[in-house]
């Protein structure tokens, strides 16, 4: 059986449903891999994630450590998701088109 991508897909509705289900499951995958690693990361949203930035310390330089965690654990499964910084927090989300 050939593996397509939602791309693929003729029917506009059936490509809808087909990229929706995928960002799910990269979200799942990430959301996992982001506990694993002792973050207390939760979903938000139907697809996206967010992750409080918790600790002593400076917070901009918190904030600033988890991104790039966040980046590292993105990269290591291909998940394509972009992180951003707001306000102690750091949200993951699929990129926009």
């Amino acid at each position: 059986m050939t593996t397509r991508s939602p791309d693929d897909e003729p029917d506009p509705e059936h490509r809808l449903v087909r990229r929706w289900a995928t960002a799910v499951n990269d979200r799942d995958r990430l959301l996992a891999e982001l506990r694993a690693n002792g973050l207390d990361a939760r979903a938000e949203g139907e697809v996206g994630i967010e992750v409080p930035v918790e600790g002593d310390g400076d917070g901009e330089e918190l904030a600033d450590e988890l991104f790039e965690h966040a980046e590292r654990v993105i990269m290591s499964i291909g998940a394509p998701f972009v992180p951003v910084k707001h306000e102690g927090v750091v949200y993951l989300r699929p990129p926009t088109n």
